[in-house]
């Protein structure tokens, strides 16, 4: 045990010792004094903290200090009984703190007893309650902030696991302090009986042993008793001081004289009105000029150099600001700042504001936070943090979705509206202004308040603009994942994986498949809306495959093979068979003699004229799908299935291309179309 860890374990003991041992009066005199300067350091310590956990342990020294008080208490009654003195401290204190007077030293020894039982320990135990109980309630608020926060990509885990420690310790702290100040207020009852005890034992001891008469006996031991309230309530009073002063801190931005000065003294013209007021207090009234004019030029004086300390800090500030705009303008590194491109883009009008905006009912934020958790949840990908803010330029109803700086989607809103979407077939009686759903771009209608309970009972989909617009922002998310995972993104997710599987990894990595390469593959997966969540499955099939060949391409086709259940389950209904279009014998025997070899990989060399034609007995079958309300789902084999993604997804992007290998045997599939040359 270190040597710092026994002196706290030897000092515990000698205060126990203190209780049973008789204590020499000049070693009692040291610790009497001993205890007024820990008490003084105390207070100290209490007004220069800017938070109550950079004294943390303050509750257990609460107890020790009130330990140590009542040891020197039962220290100095023994020598009061036994001897008639208790050392110079004691007795300075009752002869020169009470003026050689008895009941002087009684009325302030009292005086000090309700100031701190009755003022400052109730106070003190009241907030201390009070806080204790608030930090309890407020832990899971402050816990999902926490939470929101490290979703939206604003903190780190690290930084999320430091603010929940800060939260645990702070809710310790509190519901620590609500006990110790019960010691506090122990101390002061026990201060008065021990008082009484000193008084009339004294007086009693002193007549029967020590042969004193009424009138030395009552003057010798009155003294003696107030001394030994006096050394013991003033130490007392500082720390309870000092622990109100804690408790009552909680909102504080540094020490007590930061505070004071930055809040107190903050308005110079205030203390012109009280300078004013003290000095007619003086004049008018018999109080007199020679007490209050001195003050109130001090007052004044104070004012005004705080008035001038103020403007000269205000002007500093404001050359300060200039000069580091011009610092900045010359620096080279304000170039730079201005190449960084953010992801994720979402601007929007001066009439859109009450959507981000918390104090008007603004959810948005809180909307975004979900939406990368749905998008972690249904695509496998963490969505990079999504820059919101406000754009002049634009329509007052209009935002801009934005992916890497370029505009990509834009949509118009009416606030104070509701969003209702057509069930198939239109109701005449529903009256609003005609739009489409942003996302889908289905028909639907702006319609009032009064409008959205008929709407509604009519059949429509009816959902309110914030809602509109998170929708529209995870379809854009999802469609452009692919561009969002790049190769420092491949590293994090390839990191996570590690974590759990790090024998995998390793193999893959860089042994196999270099970063570059599995970033590749997934995003040729995410393209095709494939979840990229089960990157064990992913990462088993490559490192399988990638021995053989590095062709993302075709490392993709195995992959999806591996993926064929999640594929399945994305397509099909367990009620329903999927119904598919299927491609004939012709066209899969068309495009697989068309499909050329080179050092780059193979690639698919097909005549135009073929192209267009096939690309057109496509689109006929995928228009009569989609007019029957169904999903357009292509089914071809798996030799040609990614050269005909190729050839279709500039136009049809939405529409999968499926192989047999990628479909469950047991999914019962129907073919509703087939494209032949």
């Amino acid at each position: 045990m270190r040597l710092k860890d026994m002196s706290i374990l030897i000092g515990i003991i000698g205060i126990v010792l203190m209780m049973v041992i008789p204590i020499p009066i000049v070693l009692l005199d040291v610790l009497l004094i001993v205890n007024i300067s820990a008490a003084l350091m105390i207070l100290l310590i209490g007004m220069n903290t800017q938070s109550a956990l950079e004294f943390s342990i303050f509750p257990a020294v609460l107890l020790i200090t009130t330990l140590f008080r009542l040891a020197l208490n039962v220290s100095t009654t023994r020598n009061i009984l036994s001897h008639g003195e208790a050392g110079k401290v004691v007795e300075t204190f009752g002869q020169f703190v009470a003026g050689g007077e008895i009941a002087i030293g009684f009325v302030v020894f009292l005086i000090l007893v309700v100031v701190q039982f009755i003022v400052i320990t109730k106070g003190s135990e009241r907030v201390a309650e009070v806080a204790a109980r608030f930090t309890l309630d407020a832990m899971p608020g402050k816990q999902m902030s926490i939470d929101a926060d490290l979703n939206a990509g604003l903190i780190n885990e690290q930084q999320a696991r430091e603010r929940r420690q800060k939260i645990e310790r702070e809710a310790d702290f509190y519901g620590a302090m609500d006990g110790a100040s019960k010691f506090v207020k122990g101390d002061a009852i026990a201060s008065i009986i021990i008082l009484f005890i000193n008084l009339i034992g004294g007086f009693v001891i002193g007549m029967a042993i020590h042969g004193m008469d009424f009138s030395e006996s009552l003057r010798t031991f009155s003294v003696l008793t107030i001394g030994d309230g006096l050394v013991s309530q003033i130490p007392a009073l500082l720390i309870s001081t000092a622990a109100g002063l804690i408790v009552t801190r909680a909102a504080s931005e540094g020490n007590l004289a930061f505070d004071l000065s930055s809040q107190v003294l903050r308005h110079p013209k205030l203390l012109y009105i009280v300078a004013g007021t003290i000095a007619m207090l003086g004049i008018f009234t018999p109080i007199g000029p020679l007490a209050t004019l001195p003050l109130a030029a001090l007052l004044v004086f104070a004012g005004w150099k705080m008035n001038n300390s103020m403007v000269k800090q205000k002007q500093e500030q404001e050359q300060m600001v200039e000069e580091q705009q011009i610092e900045e303008v010359r620096s080279p590194e304000s170039v730079i700042s201005l190449l960084q491109v953010d992801p994720i883009e979402f601007e929007f009008g001066y009439g859109l504001i009450p959507l981000a905006d918390t104090q008007q009912g603004g959810d948005l934020l809180d909307r975004v936070i979900m939406i990368r958790r749905q998008c972690a949840l249904e695509m496998g990908i963490v969505v990079p943090v999504i820059r919101i803010r406000d754009n002049i330029q634009l329509k007052p109803n209009e935002y801009v979705i934005k992916i890497k700086g370029n505009t990509v989607t834009r949509g118009e809103l009416l606030m104070n509206h509701y969003l209702a979407m057509s069930p198939g077939f239109d109701d005449d009686s529903i009256i609003g202004i005609e739009t489409q759903e942003p996302a889908f771009g289905l028909p639907a209608l702006w319609v009032d308040e009064a409008m959205k309970e008929r709407a509604e009972l009519s059949g429509y989909t009816v959902v309110d603009p914030p809602s509109v617009v998170a929708t529209h922002l995870t379809e854009v998310i999802k469609r452009h994942s692919h561009e969002l995972v790049g190769r420092q993104e491949t590293k994090a997710l390839i990191e996570n994986v590690r974590e759990s599987y790090p024998a995998l990894v390793d193999e893959l990595i860089p042994s196999i498949l270099s970063v570059g390469e599995v970033q590749k593959v997934l995003v040729k997966l995410l393209r095709e809306k494939i979840s990229i969540r089960d990157m064990v499955t992913i990462f088993e099939t490559l490192a399988d495959q990638g021995s053989f060949t590095k062709d993302p391409d075709i490392l993709t086709e195995y992959v999806r093979q591996a993926l064929s259940r999640q594929i399945t389950l994305q397509y099909a209904s367990a009620q329903d068979p999927l119904k598919v279009i299927t491609v004939g014998p012709s066209i899969e025997k068309k495009i697989a003699e068309s499909v050329q070899q080179s050092d780059q990989g193979s690639y698919l060399a097909l005549d135009p004229v073929t192209s267009q034609h096939i690309y057109t007995k496509l689109s006929e079958q995928v228009s009569k799908q989609a007019q029957s309300g169904q999903q357009p789902i292509v089914l071809t084999s798996p030799t040609i299935r990614m050269y005909l993604r190729q050839l279709v997804e500039r136009t049809m992007q939405d529409v999968p291309v499926l192989s047999y290998s990628e479909l469950e045997p047991s999914v019962e599939v129907q073919s509703v179309g087939v494209v032949n040359l």
